[in-house]
């Protein structure tokens, strides 16, 4: 649905722009820029000390985690994704943080902690630390890192219905008071979980982060002063906002509707879940409805992320390569959210597999401003992480272990004017990364089979969707296998002509070689020592109808393995030629 109505310019517009232009004006401009930059040093360096230091692959591996800079509000400085969904909620938590102890109330050498689920907006394996930063004995920023625990407790297989079997819950507490350590607090948490000594180690490997992110900010804080420090701070959001703004009133009014389905939430199997968005467009503001996505759901996919996902989308469509990402790009974006929805879960809703609605709630903005600004938006993509949880008793040493597998990655949408990215991360997991196949083999009694593109999962277009991966792993011993994977029977869809891209899909095979597709994506298993799990991640759909594909991309994708003769001749209309056979080395035809 698209009502559209003329651009109007608005005085309190003009007079906004010109109060941000004399803020700017104040501001040293060479300082503003060397803190621009010192910010972004700042938290990259802080996501290199918890990569080096941290015990567990999901963190040194597969980065899952974010680390992050706030001022004494609690405003977003810098952010090192990490997570593009955690640009809100760390923001959140620190802000949770100071209304909960007040300013005065938190102290030098203070270390503030919690994983509350419906604070963080995620579940309850993403611990998140801060410590505050103190000038001349007043605080002027915090540093914080949040990252995700292999294990937290609750229970390690099948479905959770409700927060209370997901494990600890660690409210917002004090781990160091003015320097001393809570021991109790330390013993109750390394008590709660299975691999103790990983445990701990990614708890200190969180708190050097953190220390790393003081340090610099303090430097900048002595070399620059605090009254500096601060214009330049404003005069950075400022610019941002103003970038962003330009960038909204260079868009066409009016009002745009979308909406997609999730597959189910693990209980009620195979009842679709209704995403639905309004996208409001005015003068220099967006406004995204989230008022239409499902309401909570009995199974563990609900979120708090539901303002996250608006803003990972609004930066996307506005200024998706711009540093230090902070509170001033978000401040022409309105987000409508009612409490109770799959992404704004009330207390006790089960979160355990919070990430995965998120995605497909991103998209479907994507599809529905698509109408208005095709040039800046994508088709569809496999939006989940695709991965196997799996774990077991290892043979070498009769320990529990824990892997999460993946992340497989899958295809990206394609756009107005370029074929979609091959297996590539969902979009809102960001820096995040799979499992590199040696490392899983090294580390846990698995055998990667085989792990390559999966031909014809791309939707067909003008230009084409990124294709997704296949991945057969074996088991080497008996092992638990649960997967918790969405959007198998509702694809990644094409734009303006475009055709949607295969979904994700899960598999096993037995010893015999015999292959088991599943109808669906949630499967909680055991497999025996020579039996294999089987994921299949979802393509990307395409822009624009295939017939206008030109023929040489479609013989390069012939050449490359991304499409069938069959789909070559069929849906793109391209019959090579004996000449195109020999030149491109064509086979199979």
């Amino acid at each position: 649905m698209n009502t559209t109505r003329p651009k109007t310019k608005k005085a309190t517009v003009a007079a906004s722009a010109a109060k941000r232009t004399t803020a700017m004006k104040k501001a040293d401009p060479v300082a503003v820029e060397l803190v621009r930059n010192s910010l972004v040093a700042a938290t990259e360096e802080m996501k290199s000390v918890l990569m080096r230091t941290s015990y567990n692959m999901i963190i040194y591996e597969a980065l899952d985690f974010t680390v992050g800079l706030f001022d004494r509000q609690g405003q977003t400085l810098s952010i090192g994704l990490g997570l593009p969904m955690f640009i809100r909620g760390m923001s959140d938590v620190v802000k949770a943080k100071i209304d909960h102890w007040g300013l005065d109330n938190i102290h030098p050498g203070d270390i503030l902690l919690t994983n509350d689920a419906y604070i963080t907006g995620a579940h309850l394996n993403h611990l998140t630390f801060s410590i505050p930063i103190f000038h001349q004995g007043e605080i002027v920023a915090f540093s914080t890192c949040m990252a995700h625990w292999q294990d937290i407790g609750g229970i390690l297989n099948g479905v959770t219905t409700d927060i209370y079997a997901e494990g600890l819950q660690i409210p917002l507490v004090k781990y160091h008071r003015q320097g001393v350590l809570n021991e109790e607090m330390r013993e109750l948490i390394l008590m709660n979980v299975r691999r103790r000594d990983r445990a701990a180690g990614d708890l200190e490997a969180q708190l050097s982060a953190c220390r790393v992110g003081v340090k610099h900010l303090e430097e900048m804080l002595t070399r620059h002063g605090e009254s500096a420090w601060q214009l330049a701070i404003d005069a950075i959001m400022d610019h941002t906002e103003a970038e962003a703004r330009a960038q909204v009133r260079a868009m066409p009014d009016g009002v745009y509707e979308a909406e997609s389905f999730m597959d189910d939430d693990a209980v009620d199997i195979d009842q679709p879940v209704p995403i639905r968005v309004k996208v409001t467009i005015s003068d220099d503001e967006m406004t995204v409805d989230l008022s239409g996505v499902s309401p909570q759901v009995k199974g563990f996919f609900n979120s708090g992320a539901g303002v996250a996902c608006a803003q990972v989308a609004f930066k996307c469509l506005t200024m998706p390569s711009d540093h230090p990402i902070n509170d001033g790009n978000f401040r022409p974006l309105k987000v409508i959210l009612p409490p109770g929805t799959v992404v704004s879960a009330l207390h006790p809703s089960a979160m355990r597999v919070w990430m995965t609605y998120p995605m497909t709630v991103v998209d479907t903005i994507f599809k529905a401003v698509a109408q208005a600004i095709p040039e800046k938006t994508i088709a569809g993509h496999h939006a989940d992480l695709v991965i196997a949880n799996v774990n077991g008793i290892h043979p070498r040493d009769g320990k529990l272990w824990i892997y999460l597998g993946g992340l497989i990655g899958g295809g990206w949408g394609a756009k107005h004017n370029e074929d979609g990215v091959n297996v590539t991360v969902c979009m809102n997991d960001g820096d995040t990364h799979n499992g590199p196949s040696e490392q899983v083999e090294n580390k846990f009694p698995l055998l990667v089979k085989y792990y390559q593109l999966r031909e014809g999962s791309a939707g067909a277009g003008q230009f084409r969707g990124g294709l997704g991966a296949q991945a057969e792993v074996v088991a080497l011993t008996r092992v638990n296998y649960q997967t918790r994977i969405d959007r198998v029977n509702h694809p990644p869809w094409g734009l303006l002509g475009g055709h949607s891209a295969l979904g994700n899909q899960v598999g096993m095979r037995k010893k015999d070689g015999s292959l088991t597709l599943f109808p669906g994506g949630k499967v909680n298993m055991r497999l025996e020592a020579g039996e294999s799990y089987v994921l299949h991640s979802g393509g990307g759909g395409g822009f624009g109808p295939p017939a206008l594909r030109e023929r040489s991309a479609v013989l390069r994708d012939l050449q490359m393995g991304y499409i069938s003769w069959q789909e070559a001749n069929e849906v793109y209309g391209v019959q090579p030629t004996a000449q195109e056979i020999a030149q491109h080395d064509l086979v199979g035809g």
